[in-house]
């Protein structure tokens, strides 16, 4: 195994580093050399063997098996030499939840056209999403199809203009429109927003469907799956889910069976429809029908803990401010329902980016102390909608200016090239590049843009509070001429991504794992030396929307 070391021309070349810094790196690199070779790949191993073990059950937040792995993590931390980071004085930083788990026995859709009524089977026809602020709900009102539900002034686009959905029903098309820049459409894709846009404009409830190239990546089995896990919300000082404002009475997906029961008859085909949005026009219009929509939910209150150690700074002002190396700890717990092994265990997602957590933090313990602080955070509710996250991210321990975030690191081949998704969006961008070219690898631009990853895990909380941040990836190019990186990439999301294959049993490179922590461990070591904190680039989309 090759020990890259940390060379001045390396520590150069990205952010300016303050002068002091600069100094002391010049003249003794090989503290910095030594952290990295300390990270082994036996160790990251290790790691994921423990936190991907049966005994975890699949680490669901709340869980028996999530308080284990969150004592694990909390041991990892003390015993390479981090401080407890929670702003009580902690190790953690707890949460608490709310659940809304739906009762598919009181789901019901019906729509009326001409008279005639139509019902939707539960399950199979329609699902009622859970609701975490109200346990039932119940409207009924005139059916209003408004294209995506997106409303983008500096885009010249808005599904609701010429449209009145005040106490009506919306149908909505999941996503937002592909004329779109990639992360611009999945930030106006996202399904919560969307819905309380439509509950601030007098809607009673929100009927979503899935165009049929979409549906045949989220297969109807999965998204039912998936409803059955519930809707969950962190609560805030009065006790009420944030971000939830509870107008509207339901939330409902239909199958393509129900789809074809609600626009038939429709004074526009829905076909006609989806192909005007897709092309940037939108296409909006009352369906010719009334529904009535009934859901039921029950709630389920409890608490995660967030994980959360600090490396201070050495230097007396910059020490208040941190950069953050994240990593959900969270999987999806076991299934209820089938035969044979129902655990997912979460091998990969995300075991692998706390194991590379772990290890980034021993690193920097037998690195010099850098100026500014590092805090490395395991966080929870990951896999509920980013949740754990966006609570530390609005009540950090102190001041932060970047987040580099390790989610999935898939090394089922010998990597050749990273990932960094948001990389474009701030000068975090230049650290990241040059710290992957230095370990051998080349950085590559996000190749799932339809998949909206960058509004998809925790990184984007930070985003949301103006904090550049990145989230690192293994990317699809194998060093193996013989490994079809991109197939082998896209077999394991359809056949093993959220499953109990998703373990120990699979094929891991644990060298390709040891590139990715010492990426993780030069981008932090730079931006806590730098004389400036990473900054949004001009006119950024998101520096413009968060940044302020």
């Amino acid at each position: 195994m090759t020990v890259i070391t940390a060379s001045k021309t390396l520590l150069a070349a990205m952010l300016p580093i303050a002068p002091f810094a600069l100094a002391l790196l010049a003249a003794s690199p090989a503290p910095e050399s030594a952290a990295l070779a300390s990270i082994r790949p036996e160790a990251i191993r290790g790691h994921i063997r423990f936190l991907a073990s049966d005994l975890l059950e699949g680490r669901g937040s709340g869980t028996r098996g999530y308080d284990l792995a969150a004592s694990y993590v909390t041991t990892q931390f003390e015993s390479v030499g981090l401080e407890p980071g929670a702003a009580d004085g902690s190790w953690r930083q707890t949460v608490s939840y709310r659940r809304g788990v739906p009762d598919a026995s009181k789901c019901r859709v019906t729509f009326t056209r001409g008279g005639v009524e139509a019902g939707l089977a539960s399950g199979e026809e329609a699902i009622c999403w859970g609701d975490p602020v109200r346990t039932s709900g119940s409207a009924s009102g005139e059916l209003v199809f408004v294209g995506y539900g997106v409303s983008a002034p500096e885009r010249g686009y808005d599904d609701y203009a010429g449209v009145d959905v005040k106490g009506k029903i919306v149908v909505l098309v999941t996503g937002a429109p592909p004329t779109f820049p990639s992360d611009e459409r999945a930030f106006y894709g996202s399904r919560l927003a969307k819905r309380e846009d439509a509950a601030a404009r007098g809607a009673l409830a929100v009927i979503g469907i899935i165009t049929p190239e979409e549906r045949a990546r989220f297969p109807w089995k999965k998204e039912l799956l998936y409803s059955r896990h519930g809707i969950t919300g962190w609560l805030d000082e009065s006790g009420k889910p944030f971000g939830f404002g509870g107008g509207l009475a339901g939330v409902v997906s239909l199958s393509p069976s129900g789809i074809a029961k609600l626009f038939a008859g429709s004074p526009q085909p829905l076909e006609d429809a989806l192909k005007s949005i897709a092309s940037g026009k939108p296409s909006s219009f009352a369906l010719g029908a009334s529904a009535r929509v009934e859901t039921a939910s029950t709630h389920e209150d409890f608490k995660a803990d967030n994980v959360v150690g600090v490396l201070r700074g050495s230097d007396p002002k910059l020490a208040a401010e941190a950069v953050v190396l994240s990593a959900h700890l969270d999987h999806i717990g076991a299934e209820t329902e089938g035969e044979g092994d129902r655990i997912n265990n979460g091998a990969y997602d995300n075991a692998s980016g706390i194991a590379n957590l772990i290890e980034t933090a021993r690193a920097f313990s037998l690195a010099r102390r850098p100026a500014r602080s590092v805090l490395f955070v395991a966080v929870a509710g990951e896999e509920m909608g980013l949740l754990g996250s966006d609570y530390f991210a609005r009540h950090p321990p102190m001041k932060l200016v970047a987040d580099v975030n390790l989610d999935m690191a898939l090394t089922l081949f010998p990597i050749s090239d990273m990932i960094a998704f948001g990389a474009e969006h701030s000068s975090l961008g230049d650290v990241v590049a040059a710290a992957t070219k230095e370990v051998g690898l080349t950085l590559s631009p996000d190749p799932f843009p339809q998949e909206s990853l960058f509004v998809r895990s925790d990184h984007y909380c930070f985003v949301k509070q103006g904090i550049p941040a990145v989230m690192l990836s293994t990317g699809l190019k194998s060093a193996d001429p013989k490994i079809d990186g991109a197939k082998a990439y896209m077999g394991w999301l359809k056949n093993v991504y959220h499953s109990p294959a998703d373990d120990m049993n699979q094929v891991f490179v644990w060298d390709s794992a040891v590139r990715i922590a010492r990426v993780n461990f030069m981008i932090a070591l730079r931006v806590a030396n730098a004389a400036t904190v990473p900054a949004w680039k001009k006119d950024d989309f998101f520096g413009k929307k968060f940044g302020k």
